[in-house]
């Protein structure tokens, strides 16, 4: 019932993310568009409603120990999409077996790629992953970790103040905010997790309780908590270079991230009209593979800056087995798409060996 409501929420483009959810009658038509109390509406605000289908919800038991020679094993918690444990998860561990000797590897135009089994761990494809990396807006997959672990109230409005148009390191970025701009939390993630609008992450992190050098700080303390020994991080949005990760430590974060419903769910919403009241922006997926389908992809974020090149990260489902894939550097976006589809279509057809 709540996954299905949830996806309602995508289709009805005239009606703002907020209005849809703290007044579910208010239909652009006049017509009730949600059978929602406010009470249900603030339930999934807060991450208390898991928005999951089965194709995406991972097993929940740890693997066996001991973990082989040559893996890193990392145990995180089961998350509901605000980053709270459900009363019945267990641990999961994510564990990365460097076990790539598959014959007949496709080549890749990125200067570091991951394929990994989101299940057990096992890394079936593998190129420069130990690297460290700028990531530009992959960053941005931390950044919804961070603010949905915080359990702040995602219907509280913000409003886009100059500072989060300044960029970073000296960097701007086009946006189609305006400073004055009203939005809610849940709204401000949509559209840095889907469009990776700058000043929308820049705003979390300025909102988040000590601003901006708090988050910053639960960043790095997140990233050493999971084990992306490679990972720094100085701002939420990626626009400074000195955001570095290897495809390894991304690996592990991709996975991570995929226990969060919320971020699963706005990360691959293909496109949405944000209505603003006074101007609607019409806003699209900035991954080709997601707006155009085919693919079952749970959770996905692209990135680019000079530094960076072009670079993704996703977790999918292929063959009926979860992976996470990641390219860094890749030197053109039809590039970066052909590296994912040449990737994703080799190991579909891979045995399952663990």
């Amino acid at each position: 019932m709540h996954v299905l409501v949830a996806s309602m929420m995508f289709s009805l483009s005239s009606v703002s993310f907020a209005e849809l959810v703290i007044n579910p009658s208010s239909g652009s038509d006049g017509q009730a568009t949600l059978s929602w109390s406010s009470e249900q509406a603030n339930q999934f605000l807060n991450g208390d409603l898991e928005s999951t289908s089965a194709s995406t919800q991972a097993s929940p038991e740890s693997y066996v120990d001991p973990t082989p020679p040559g893996s890193t094993k990392i145990t995180t918690t089961v998350r509901s999409s605000n980053g709270v444990a459900p009363a019945s998860a267990a641990p999961k561990t994510v564990r990365i077996l460097d076990t790539s000797a598959y014959s007949s590897q496709p080549s890749v135009n990125a200067r570091a790629a991951l394929v990994m089994d989101a299940q057990t761990g096992e890394v079936l494809y593998s190129k420069n992953t130990n690297a460290a990396l700028p990531i530009a807006s992959v960053t941005k997959v931390m950044t919804a970790v961070v603010t949905s672990d915080a359990r702040l109230n995602m219907s509280e409005q913000i409003t886009l103040q100059s500072i989060d148009f300044a960029g970073a390191a000296g960097k701007n970025s086009s946006s189609t905010l305006r400073v004055g701009d009203k939005l809610n939390r849940a709204e401000a993630l949509l559209f840095a997790l889907m469009k990776s609008e700058n000043p929308a992450a820049a705003a979390l992190a300025r909102t988040y309780p000590g601003g901006k050098n708090a988050f910053v700080a639960a960043m790095n303390a997140k990233a050493r908590e999971l084990g992306m020994h490679s990972t720094r991080f100085t701002e939420a949005t990626g626009l400074d270079p000195r955001n570095v990760s290897s495809a390894r430590d991304l690996g592990i974060l991709v996975s991570t991230a995929s226990q969060y419903g919320l971020i699963r769910q706005f990360s691959t919403t293909p496109s949405y009209d944000f209505n603003l009241g006074y101007r609607v922006l019409k806003s699209n997926n900035t991954n080709a593979l997601v707006r155009n389908g085919g693919w079952n992809i749970n959770l996905s974020k692209t990135g680019y800056i000079n530094e960076a090149g072009r670079c993704v990260v996703m977790h999918t489902t292929l063959n009926n087995r979860p992976a996470v894939v990641v390219l860094l550097g890749a030197d053109t976006s039809q590039a970066r798409t052909n590296d994912a589809t040449r990737l994703m279509s080799w190991a579909s057809q891979l045995p399952k060996r663990i």
